[in-house]
């Protein structure tokens, strides 16, 4: 892989043009696994994003009446623009984010299937309908776009999560505004080039950059009807709360402290790897990632053992480099914070297995692979997103501790199960407080046609993102009641009303 120590340019796309930062405050833009700034974010005010919804309103009526089928067309040409960029959209997101190559062409990939699930809108829009619900009388219903949507969408997946939201937002006939993380926002600026090149037209997709301006400026305009957001729960709480305040559809995807519970009968030489690969994966900057392992009974000490021996062999390195498992994670800043969990947790009793705290290179913002063990449910690292490479083991005589402690957590995003058993799998799904369930499987990602499904803490709203979901986020739905008055097969009833004097 070939990454560009060059300076990027972030730009507004507000009406069809790309408009440079005219001054405004900025903030930079890192190569996380080197520390160089690689551009300078603007940050934008309430008056961009004014100005973003006043070009998303002008355009909206005309895309919203085009036909459905001639939308999903725009998407069809999309998605094979972005099959011909993967690998740049691929190298993009590891230079501003830092995941290795692996991790961030998956999330690419997810990204483009949501595109193909948003070019079958055309069967997504259709409405319902039952004749003769009374004597000559039908009921149907029709979807119909809301108008000027927004999207807020976090630095871990920067190419991911705007694809969750603009194909389905946009195919549907709505107008777009997506405010990426500013952080990262490379990646955004590339998929708003392509979305023009595949012909949608000029209005449609808008980006204002920035920060806590620019998200209030989305929240309180009254010309935005919905709002999607993916971020820290704190920050999702008072964008659900705010957005709502002002009378806006919002979904808000929030924090996580996601279970992984590995019972005695689990394969382990297949489950430790999966396990590795949960914790550890994109440094632990995400959502899905386990955090905190589960172990049941007296398989603590040998899984436990045959973790650290497995994340000690990590190799540390940046996202670029071939073989690098554990990238850095997103800022010196985040590093400090990680590093104060596990003073904490030290601090409060739990047993440090594998230490990361020193930096394990000079350059960039690494952090070691880390496992705490002899952790409690009173302990902060078992209850708070950590949102790095560490791993809190928990210790329990039996399945239903195992669920009891994981139900503890206020959040609910995903929990994870390694067993061969039927009825413990049972037990627990139908007993855990999780919204994503994975049976030996440690990042419960679900398909681009299933909603993203958090619940608790974790989730903020009534419709989730992607799937069916989605489509009913982004859209409204009028039923009609209908019936006919005239008789059929008369001259009078095929007469216009003019002609019959009506």
């Amino acid at each position: 892989m070939q990454i560009s120590e060059k300076s990027y340019e972030v730009r507004n796309l507000i009406g069809g043009s790309w408009e440079n930062g005219n001054g405004r405050e900025t903030e930079p833009v890192y190569d996380p696994a080197t520390g160089k700034v690689i551009g300078e974010t603007p940050l934008s005010t309430k008056e961009d994003v004014d100005r973003a919804v006043e070009a998303a309103k002008a355009a909206f009526p005309g895309w919203s009446s085009t036909p459905v089928i001639e939308r999903a067309r725009v998407f069809f040409r999309y998605k094979m623009l972005l099959e011909e960029h993967f690998e740049e959209l691929r190298d993009l997101v590891t230079l501003e984010n830092g995941k290795d190559a692996k991790d961030a062409g998956g999330e690419v990939r997810r990204g483009i299937e949501v595109v193909e699930f948003a070019c079958g809108m055309p069967s997504l829009l259709m409405g319902e309908s039952v004749r003769d619900v009374a004597r000559g009388i039908d009921n149907v219903s029709h979807r119909f776009p809301l108008g000027v949507v927004a999207a807020i969408t976090p630095f871990n997946f920067p190419c991911m999560v705007p694809l969750w939201t603009l194909p389905v937002a946009i195919a549907a006939g709505n107008a777009y505004i997506l405010k990426p993380s500013e952080r990262t926002p490379l990646s955004a600026i590339r998929l708003g080039e392509l979305l023009a090149e595949a012909g949608l037209p000029e209005g449609v997709f808008n980006i204002v950059n920035g920060a806590r301006d620019a998200v209030n400026g989305i929240l309180e305009h009254p010309g935005i009807e919905a709002v999607s957001f993916v971020g820290s729960q704190p920050v999702a709480e008072h964008v659900y709360r705010h957005g709502a305040a002002h009378g806006k559809r919002v979904q808000a995807l929030a924090g996580a402290k996601n279970s992984m519970i590995v019972m005695p009968d689990a394969v382990l030489e297949k489950a430790v790897p999966n396990i590795v690969s949960s914790a550890y994966g994109n440094a632990g900057e995400r959502c899905l990632a386990g955090s905190v392992l589960v172990a049941v009974g007296d398989v603590a000490d040998e899984v436990v053992g045959r973790i650290r021996e497995a994340a000690a062999a990590m190799k540390v390195g940046p996202g670029y480099e071939e073989g690098s498992e554990l990238t850095p994670v997103i800022r010196d800043s985040h590093r400090d914070k990680v590093r104060s969990y596990v003073d904490s947790a030290e601090e409060e009793g739990a047993s440090v297995v594998l230490d990361g705290r020193e930096p394990p290179r000079e350059e960039g913002f690494f952090f070691g692979p880390t496992i705490l063990d002899e952790v409690t449910g009173e302990m902060r690292v078992a209850r708070e997103e950590i949102f790095g490479p560490v791993l809190s083991v928990v210790r329990v005589g039996s399945l239903k501790e195992a669920v009891d402690f994981t139900n503890g957590s206020p959040f609910g995003n995903a929990c994870s199960i390694y067993t061969e058993n039927g009825a413990a799998v049972r037990y627990w799904r139908e007993n855990v407080e999780a919204g994503m369930l994975g049976v030996n499987v440690g990042v419960a990602a679900p398909m681009a046609f299933f909603p993203f499904n958090g619940i608790k803490d974790s989730f903020y709203g009534d419709l989730h993102a992607t799937g069916k979901d989605g489509v009913r986020f982004f859209t409204e739905n009028k039923v009609e009641i209908a019936r006919f008055l005239s008789e059929p097969g008369t001259a009078e009833a095929v007469k216009r009303p003019t002609e019959s004097g009506a």
